[in-house]
């Protein structure tokens, strides 16, 4: 039996996640912590994973915290930089027993097409990021988005290509979006959606999309229990979920 903590457990996600852990028959849920709830009841409680579901503005503190108390950390929240995960990563090494994932998505859709991008990346010259989510939404772009546009990013420079064509010389209004390592990427806040991203690539004469929806989010369970069952067995610092998977 593996005792979790939640935190954020009053929110739209940290709920979902209370009522799938309790459901696992090898979960049990000991503590449920609102955003602002103090780390130490998890101690008190004798979780040895949590997850985080609060807010970017928390969850690099929350994470710290549950390294200092020896608990393996599961981090749905957005908002990470590198620097932030840098620190991360430095206060592991205090702690080389302790394993943090951090998934900037955990629906196994997500995950896969994310792969597959940076598996199509160097065979198209061209290729975009669009992501769809409801108003709600407090960061933007998408962790999600942001992680897909990086690998494409990535995959395109280890493979010697050259940056995207886009002859674009004016646009005060930022209507191409964000540019992520030469990777745009767009935001649409619209209410009705949950989570969704399109990732388009382009060659002369073809176009290949790849799409994921998230209709629900209990998408993301699956996701998260892979991530609470696995974390214990990989110490140090995991940025996405596809690291726990056989792919």
């Amino acid at each position: 039996m593996i005792n979790v903590a939640v935190l954020g457990a009053a929110g739209r996600m940290g709920s979902h996640v209370v009522r799938a852990v309790e459901a696992a028959e090898d979960l049990a849920v000991v503590a449920a912590l609102d955003a602002d709830d103090d780390v130490a009841a998890a101690v008190h409680a004798q979780a040895t994973v949590a997850v985080d579901f609060t807010v970017p503005d928390s969850t690099e503190a929350n994470v710290h915290a549950l390294i200092d108390a020896g608990i393996h950390a599961v981090v749905g929240t957005t908002g990470w930089t590198a620097e932030s995960l840098g620190r991360v990563e430095e206060h592991l090494r205090e702690r080389p027993e302790l394993g943090v994932l951090i998934a900037p998505n955990f629906a196994l859709g997500a995950v896969l097409a994310m792969r597959f991008a940076e598996a199509a990346a160097p065979y198209f010259e061209s290729a975009e990021v669009v992501e769809l989510h409801h108003p709600d939404k407090v960061d933007a772009p998408s962790g999600t988005a942001a992680h897909t546009a990086r690998g494409i990013a990535a995959a395109r420079a280890a493979a010697g290509l050259p940056a995207m064509p886009d002859a674009t010389a004016h646009d005060p209004d930022g209507a191409r979006g964000a540019n992520l390592d030469g990777v745009h990427v767009h935001a649409v806040r619209l209410r009705g959606l949950v989570a969704h991203e399109e990732i388009m690539f382009g060659n002369a004469g073809e176009a290949f999309t790849i799409r994921t929806d998230s209709f629900d989010r209990v998408s993301f369970m699956p996701g998260v229990l892979l991530g609470v069952r696995e974390v214990a067995s990989h110490p140090g610092l995991t940025v996405g979920l596809d690291k726990y998977m056989s792919l």
